[in-house]
């Protein structure tokens, strides 16, 4: 992998990581326009997907601040409700990495038909969202339960995460910006614990030869500063209600890769 491949697959990370396009679903699409091989890369994906949680972060540093002392209080308060309702989101997508892992990772090895379909059902989820008027809750434990099964589903290529978590937590007439800041927060332990999983278990040798170390900087830098970039932009999308852009975009981009499957 070149540097300017690295450069353009963190970007698309970063971006489609935060916007509700898919970023499995376009990793796996630039994949295959690049050529590069699936199973060479897994480090570099690795990389880049701790450089999302990392712009994650960043962006709600005063939301994670506030949580880890409300959890280090060591007593019931919001931060702590707040943080078991992340956990209990954590459920279904845990089921699924235990035990349904081997057929997940079947599904990323570039076909595109797969990713077209998985795309037209983003662009349907998020085209729902315009059909309902926005409440007011602040995700109750039920919802933060649908929302992670939402999440689970997501792990098919072309299923954005985001998107589905976004468009679930809004059909249950929870209040926007609560919803943007939930979805993006469920995500950051189920990232890093994959990701720790896959370096636990990546054959070292092969793994670090296969992607040059300017390309692992170059790919994360991007990711990173992209991945900032789309997370603010996307907050300021829910709040506003302007998704429907997004579901036109996955609807073209999902039937052109079915045409060229």
């Amino acid at each position: 992998m070149t540097w300017i491949e690295a450069l353009i697959l963190g970007i698309v990370q970063g971006l489609t990581e935060f916007l509700p396009v898919s970023s499995s679903g376009h990793l796996e699409l630039g994949k295959v326009l690049l050529n590069t091989e699936v199973k060479e890369d897994l480090t570099f994906t690795v990389l880049v997907h701790f450089a999302t949680v990392l712009s994650t972060i960043t962006v709600f540093f005063g939301e994670v601040r506030e949580l880890a002392r409300g959890v280090l209080a060591f007593r019931l308060n919001e931060p702590t409700r707040y943080l078991m309702k992340i956990l209990l989101s954590m459920i279904p997508v845990l089921i699924v990495g235990i035990f349904f892992r081997d057929e997940v990772e079947s599904l990323f090895s570039g076909n595109l038909l797969l990713v077209g379909i998985a795309l037209l059902v983003t662009a349907l989820l998020l085209l729902s969202t315009q059909l309902v008027r926005s409440g007011l809750k602040k995700i109750p434990y039920a919802d933060a339960f649908i929302m992670g099964i939402a999440q689970a589903i997501a792990v098919i290529p072309g299923i954005s995460r985001s998107g589905a978590t976004i468009s679930t937590g809004l059909l249950l007439k929870n209040e926007r910006g609560e919803v943007a800041k939930f979805s993006f927060l469920m995500v950051l332990l189920p990232i890093i614990g994959a990701a720790g999983t896959d370096l636990l278990t990546m054959d070292a040798p092969a793994g670090s030869a296969s992607v040059p170390v300017i390309s692992l900087i170059t790919g994360f830098v991007a990711a990173y500063l992209s991945g900032f970039l789309a997370c603010r932009w996307m907050i300021s999308l829910v709040k506003k209600g302007n998704l429907h852009w997004f579901a036109l975009y996955c609807g073209i981009i999902g039937i052109l890769a079915i045409i060229f499957a």
